[in-house]
């Protein structure tokens, strides 16, 4: 039986019978069985109600073009990349497949603790990363963050509000990437803003000091190390770096939601 309730029903009937014929030799011959109390139905289970949008994306336009299923998103979603960074940037630093996927996964990923790189959409930095001194001095070079540089200046050069534009045109597909995710009630949007808030948490640490137990570096300070994966990013760009980026963010997400962030 698979009800849980059969099963217990059935546990009591055979408990009774086992105490009944324990019993039998002392009591009366004549003496009936005690009724079995029906057990009372469980109560109903309460229907959770789905979380509250806090920053709700505006409806498409009556008569805005229809946007392809997500399974066959790529194309659309490489022509609005084109349309913002240009397409030799987009050849040079993005990945073309999965591009609505890709995103999601990673906005989805960049507050926790770890994200993979497998995931992103844009691809590796290029050059290795630069450190300077040892021991007790070992730090991240103030050189490393020229390997960042060309990503911030693409981002910079691209007007927030017509990134928020295209963004909110392709909703449906990152909404619907986000609840493939294994989010069936979440709202993508609310996840987007709490990256970035996350984001503009990061500290700004010139040259912060590392240490390498194994293999891989790790951030000498505790309180670093155990950030989320997105402010190691943007601890690993460089403060001016970090700083410029935050400066989109903000307006980013002032556009996204029509609230100034403090700095």
């Amino acid at each position: 039986m698979k009800n849980p309730l059969a099963w217990t029903a059935v546990i009591v009937v055979l408990v009774g019978a086992a105490a009944y014929y324990f019993w039998r030799g002392t009591a009366a011959p004549d003496a009936p069985a005690p009724p079995v109390a029906a057990a009372p139905a469980p109560a109903p289970l309460p229907v959770p109600e789905p979380p509250s949008i806090l920053h709700p994306v505006a409806e498409p336009q009556p008569g805005s073009p229809p946007l392809p299923p997500l399974a066959e998103s790529d194309l659309a979603a490489k022509e609005a990349m084109t349309s913002l960074f240009g397409n030799d940037a987009v050849a040079r630093m993005f990945v073309p497949e999965g591009l609505v996927r890709r995103f999601v996964a990673t906005i989805d990923n960049l507050p926790r603790k770890t994200t993979a790189q497998r995931l992103m959409p844009v691809r590796p930095v290029p050059g290795a990363f630069v450190v300077t001194g040892g021991g007790d001095a070992l730090a991240i070079s103030d050189e490393n963050a020229f390997r960042y540089r060309p990503y911030v200046l693409i981002l910079e050069a691209a007007e927030a509000k017509k990134l928020v534009a295209t963004y909110v045109r392709l909703y449906p597909l990152f909404q619907a990437a986000y609840q493939e995710l294994g989010y069936p009630n979440g709202y993508f949007n609310d996840r987007l803003v709490q990256a970035i808030d996350d984001l503009l948490a990061a500290p700004e640490v010139a040259s912060p000091r590392l240490v390498q137990p194994k293999v891989l570096y790790r951030y000498a300070d505790a309180d670093l190390e155990d950030r989320s994966a997105g402010q190691k990013i943007m601890l690993r760009m460089g403060v001016s770096n970090a700083q410029r980026v935050k400066d989109k963010l903000r307006a980013i997400r002032k556009e996204l939601t029509g609230q100034m962030t403090p700095r």
